[in-house]
């Protein structure tokens, strides 16, 4: 008999967690399957990363010293974005939003139509088991290199990609910046989202949404610092893809329990409950879910509520 999601939550019962519908909507293809999978594929053991980490620049730092060592080529970015979506499928994910950056070009001799080949039978490969939505991934640091960015404007042209995702340090370029690429992407028919307010700055949140246009946010959880972006965030029905164990892990958040989620669900704003890079903090959705109930931040109902509005 199958058990539904309020008493899978209730009961801790994982499997049954597993088993209903879920999206993962928020994940980087490079790093998005577990751990042990790629230590399997490779043979060897990989350090696991601190479980707290400054910031962007500290889980750089472990990606880098880490895993690129042993991942950062086109066989290794193939095994695991593969794998991440047999982890998703077997995670109960039926819609799943995955970014592919554009700089993964430089793993494809004949580039853009080679890479494109490659996701495409990613997409029929698994028709019948997930709805793999293609997403284009494009950090902050290629706005100013002509290069990618006219790799990424050609990349919309494929009317492959059915959204784009804004990423890396906040910094590294204003989001007027990509006006002209996210216009593209617009004109395409694509999904506009883009990464901001993961560490601080409820206000640069609402200008980010305005200057790019934007249908969702990736993390955004600054924004719970103030009632009045909240409020706007929830008349304008902009819907905020958080990352629970990433907040943490990255210090955005202090502990789970404390984790401004509940805010912003309180305040009206759309939420989802996301991945992230499962390489690196080994949450899956359904995981994402149980904790968030264990540590007291939802009842099952109110998680049962956000899991099906997700869908």
């Amino acid at each position: 008999m199958s058990i539904d999601f309020i008493e899978a939550l209730s009961t801790d019962n994982l499997t049954a967690i597993k088993a209903s519908p879920k999206t993962d909507v928020h994940c980087h293809s490079f790093l998005s399957t577990r751990r042990e999978n790629a230590e399997r594929w490779l043979g060897c053991s990989l350090t696991k990363p601190p479980l707290k980490m400054k910031g962007l620049g500290g889980m750089m730092e472990y990606i880098d010293t880490v895993l690129a060592p042993h991942l950062e080529h086109c066989q290794g970015f193939e095994f695991i974005a593969t794998s991440a979506i047999d982890d998703a499928v077997q995670d109960g994910v039926v819609i799943l939003e995955m970014s592919f950056d554009v700089r993964l070009l430089k793993f494809y001799h004949g580039g853009l139509t080679e890479l494109r080949s490659f996701i495409e039978i990613l997409v029929e490969q698994y028709r019948e088991k997930v709805d793999l939505r293609p997403e284009l991934g494009f950090a902050r640091e290629c706005a100013n290199d002509p290069k990618w960015m006219e790799s990424a404007h050609e990349a919309i042209e494929l009317d492959l990609f059915q959204s784009i995702d804004l990423y890396s340090h906040q910094e590294a370029c204003a989001p007027e910046a990509v006006q002209s690429l996210y216009a593209k992407a617009r004109a395409a028919g694509m999904k506009l989202k883009a990464h901001v307010g993961e560490f601080g700055g409820a206000e640069e949140v609402r200008r980010t949404v305005k200057v790019l246009d934007l249908d969702e946010v990736q993390h955004g959880i600054a924004a719970a610092e103030s009632v009045e972006v909240m409020r706007w965030l929830s008349e304008n029905q902009i819907q905020l893809n958080v990352c629970p164990t990433s907040n943490v892990m990255l210090d955005g958040v202090s502990e789970l329990a404390a984790h401004p989620i509940r805010v912003l669900f309180d305040n009206g704003v759309p939420v989802t409950i996301n991945t992230d890079d499962l390489m690196v903090f080994d949450q899956s959705v359904s995981e994402e879910y149980r904790n968030l109930y264990q540590a007291g931040v939802f009842s099952a109902q109110e998680l049962e509520d956000i899991r099906r509005a997700s869908l």
